[in-house]
């Protein structure tokens, strides 16, 4: 598969800069496996973005690309492997990290409905 740089004009690519200075650049239909560097050349989802036409950007304007790692040219590393192994790894421990929070919340909520039962206890 050949790949192109990352596709700031179409319509899927998201920039998002936090607060700490951390961007990231990703497509939003998950289509760039060598995100943030590379698109592939023949993505059948590919459609300009059509809101940004004469648009004049101000200080919002998408961060320069970080510098393309060494390891992309290396054919024998799947830089998209790897990074769906990373996310599959991260989605694998999705659940259990929801059940522990929303067992935390359980009882903060029991120990909440306590007190607002002693406070308007009779007598």
């Amino acid at each position: 598969m050949i790949a192109v740089p990352m596709r700031q004009d179409c319509r899927y690519f998201e920039s998002r800069t936090y607060p700490s200075g951390d961007t990231v650049r990703k497509c939003d239909l998950d289509l760039a496996p060598e995100a943030p560097w590379r698109c592939p050349a023949d993505c059948a989802k590919f459609t300009p973005r059509l809101a940004d036409v004469n648009w004049a950007h101000g200080t919002l304007v998408t961060p320069p690309t970080p510098p393309e790692p060494s390891s992309l040219e290396d054919p024998d590393v799947a830089v998209g492997e790897l990074l769906d192994a990373a996310e599959n790894i991260i989605n694998a421990a999705g659940p259990s990290i929801l059940a522990e929070v929303e067992t935390a919340r359980a009882a903060d909520d029991r120990r909440f409905a306590k007190r607002i039962r002693r406070m308007f206890r009779r007598g």
